[in-house]
């Protein structure tokens, strides 16, 4: 099947053809459809599946067929969990809907409101939005969403964990009830279904993978290791087979900022991207990363939302976090679009149950290597992992799950750091 059998016009086609896309993928080719009949739609879609297209494209030919108005109003509203995931998705739709009329923004916290308050004023159709700076503008009236014919949540499971539920209440309570509604969710957990239940009108079941269930193109390997060598196995591995795009996992902000520098000691070039980072630090870490400036970008699980690279080579995990499903969410970013993608985790004696605990979600054992030089000492006992305040997971997993700027507190945090 082509983008041509999808029913979508000219300017789309031609935009797509740009950007080289011949064929659908999977979640394209079952939730195109579905959406151009205008039907709500609960989407299990982890990363790298393509599901953004997924939703731009119909959202956009569905626009596209609705009658000219003399003044611009915001026709579609797309919900996401972080800044860096909302500038991906408004990038997505800039590309996609180059050929048509309609006007985009994103709208988040860290950066200034003003410059968001005059874009908006000029009109907008499209508009791109983490919950918190969202409301900071409904509150100032400085956004009118009565007209919204188009709601989307991505990475829904995401924002419910990041403990925005009461703020999608609120944006719920501002926009019409009369209205298209598509949800996309990489989880379905009990808190996914209440709210599908609540906000979907008979929506359509799209499900193109098992939830939490890794990519076959993805060579995943383990190399146990002492902790206190885990920094000289990277930069190993990183020289002897000469990595070019190394994306770094760790837990927390502190150990991304550290990591980052150990590796520039070594001769490394790397950035370091979490929620502590200001928003302009962490558009140029990506930018860099993506053009190859930095050849190590160095992440915390909630500052790596939204990083989409066709191409990634490696991902590795320098710890493993505490909640399995985060494992499936950081290596999908490997192995996309049909490419071979490489994820390794450096696993140390402490982290041996958080690696149980993947196997078993992922229902599968990783295969395990040791790298010469680098065996780990068998007299080493476990450790518990401090991570910070009570939560989830061995040893007090945070609910920021490596310390992400997440509000997951959000009562306690201002609603402009979204």
């Amino acid at each position: 099947m082509s983008f041509k059998n999808l029913g979508l016009c000219d300017q789309l086609l031609r935009a797509i053809k740009e950007q080289g896309y011949e064929e659908p993928t999977p979640v394209q080719k079952e939730a195109i459809p579905v959406i151009l009949k205008k039907r709500d739609i609960l989407a299990g879609a982890q990363t790298g599946t393509g599901k953004t297209a997924g939703f731009t494209l119909p959202m956009l030919q569905l626009l596209s067929e609705h009658k000219p108005t003399k003044k611009t109003h915001v026709k579609a509203l797309i919900l996401t969990p972080t800044r860096e995931l909302a500038i991906q998705v408004q990038e997505s739709v800039a590309l996609y809907g180059k050929f048509l009329p309609f006007k985009s923004c994103t709208i988040f916290g860290g950066v200034k409101i003003n410059p968001q308050i005059t874009a908006l004023r000029k009109g907008i159709d499209i508009v791109v939005a983490t919950p918190g700076r969202l409301l900071d503008h409904i509150s100032q009236k400085t956004i009118d969403l009565s007209k919204v014919d188009f709601l989307i949540l991505d990475e829904a499971d995401r924002m419910l964990d990041m403990g925005f539920i009461n703020d999608i209440k609120k944006v719920l309570a501002v926009i019409p009830k009369q209205k298209q509604t598509l949800l996309f969710s990489a989880t379905y957990s009990k808190d996914i279904k209440k709210l599908s239940d609540s906000l979907l009108n008979a929506p359509v079941l799209v499900e193109v993978a098992r939830t939490n269930q890794s990519s076959e193109q993805i060579q995943q390997v383990v190399h146990p290791v002492d902790k206190t060598k885990k920094r000289e196995l990277l930069t190993h591995l990183i020289k002897k087979d000469d990595w070019k795009q190394v994306l770094v996992f760790t837990r927390t902000k502190h150990m991304a900022n550290r990591l980052s520098g150990q590796l520039e000691t070594d001769g490394i070039s790397s950035a370091a991207i979490h929620g502590n980072k200001s928003q302009n630090a962490r558009v140029k870490a990506l930018a860099d990363f993506k053009a190859g400036k930095v050849k190590v970008l160095v992440a915390t699980d909630i500052a790596a939302r939204g990083i989409d690279i066709d191409q990634l080579p490696h991902v590795v995990n320098y710890e493993l976090p505490n909640v399995p499903e985060d494992y499936v969410h950081r290596i999908g970013r490997t192995g996309r679009a049909g490419n071979k993608g490489e994820a390794v985790s450096l696993v140390c004696v402490d982290e041996d149950e958080f690696l149980a605990n993947i196997e078993k979600l992922i229902k599968k054992d990783i295969h395990k290597t040791i790298v010469k030089g680098f065996a780990p000492d068998p007299s080493i006992k476990a450790e518990p992992i401090n991570m910070g305040g009570g939560g989830r997971g061995r040893g007090g997993g945070n609910r920021n799950r490596g310390g992400g700027n997440s509000r997951g507190n959000a009562r306690n945090k201002p609603r402009g750091r979204n």
